[in-house]
């Protein structure tokens, strides 16, 4: 099966390179360097999408919204043009499940297959094989594409019908942006009342509290390190898109609602490119204590 890749930041950037690992990627990025450095480590770059996707059996794509989804496969030069009955189109954003079901829809009628497929674990996770892939498509389909899957890593879930596999991953990112924003305030009431922050810290992440920020970046941010591989503006979008999701389910979002405005406050003060963790400064400014260095 020959695939193509399109987008290659962060996310797209490490399963690409894990792919080629195994097997042969035709590669495309709005920005050129970005595709040239894949050929380094054996990808082929792509003059255009239209000539990506006449040349692929499946085009994976990892963008940053749905929009950007929408604007490769319909927008002018994009994948449409070269995409042949047969061809799998696989939506590996974390994006709006009602725009990827109306986006399979149009491609349907052209005899294109689409599914979703979105990841979590980070860049790093991709490099290390850890990822879980999130997989929403016809059974047929997922058995088409899990042997691919598995040269990025051994965790890939069938989640249902197209969609589920977005839908779960906003239910996954919803829950860290909680858990992130309940370490923090959590952090600010200890260090306030006259504990150590970096002893806190490793307690919690060995007692019943710890959860994805005690293991993966608390210790980091308390040493002042925000190393900006997940985007404050990237989670915001998630956030928004997973309370979206309820309020279109009849699902009452009470907490969700509280971490979006959170988050909301954070982008005004810091900006959509900061690092997502920013907001401890935030708890640390409300409280009135130092966390971080």
């Amino acid at each position: 099966m020959d695939v193509g890749y399109v987008g290659l930041g962060s996310m797209g950037g490490a399963i690409v390179r894990r792919l080629l690992l195994q097997r042969k990627l035709r590669v495309f990025d709005l920005m050129p360097e970005r595709a040239a450095a894949m050929a380094t480590a054996g990808g082929v770059p792509a003059q255009n999408l239209s000539a990506l996707a006449a040349a692929s059996d499946m085009v994976c794509l990892c963008l940053p919204t749905s929009n950007e989804v929408r604007t490769a496969i319909f927008g002018e030069g994009g994948l449409v043009a070269g995409l042949k009955p047969g061809t799998l189109v696989v939506d590996q954003t974390t994006g709006d499940p009602l725009a990827t079901k109306a986006m399979a829809k149009e491609l349907a009628a052209r005899g294109i297959d689409m599914i979703d497929a979105p990841v979590s674990g980070g860049p790093d996770g991709a490099a290390a094989g850890t990822l879980a892939i999130m997989v929403g498509g016809a059974p047929t389909l997922f058995a088409k594409v899990k042997p691919v899957f598995e040269q990025v890593s051994p965790n890939v879930f069938h989640m249902g019908e197209l969609g589920a596999g977005q839908t779960m991953k906003l239910v996954n990112n919803l829950l860290l942006a909680g858990c992130k924003a309940m370490t923090y305030e959590v952090m600010a009431l200890a260090v306030k009342n006259g504990l150590d922050a970096r002893l806190c810290a490793e307690v919690l992440q060995k007692s019943s509290g710890r959860n994805a920020t005690t293991e993966r970046t608390l210790l980091g941010n308390i040493d002042g390190v925000f190393p900006g591989k997940f985007s404050l503006g990237l989670m915001t979008k998630d956030v928004l898109l997973a309370n979206k999701l309820g309020q279109d389910t009849a699902v009452p979002m009470l907490l969700g609602r509280l971490v979006q405005e959170l988050h909301q406050v954070a982008m005004n003060a810091h900006g959509a490119s900061a690092d997502a963790n920013i907001i401890i400064r935030d708890f640390e400014a409300r409280s009135g204590t130092r966390i971080t260095r």
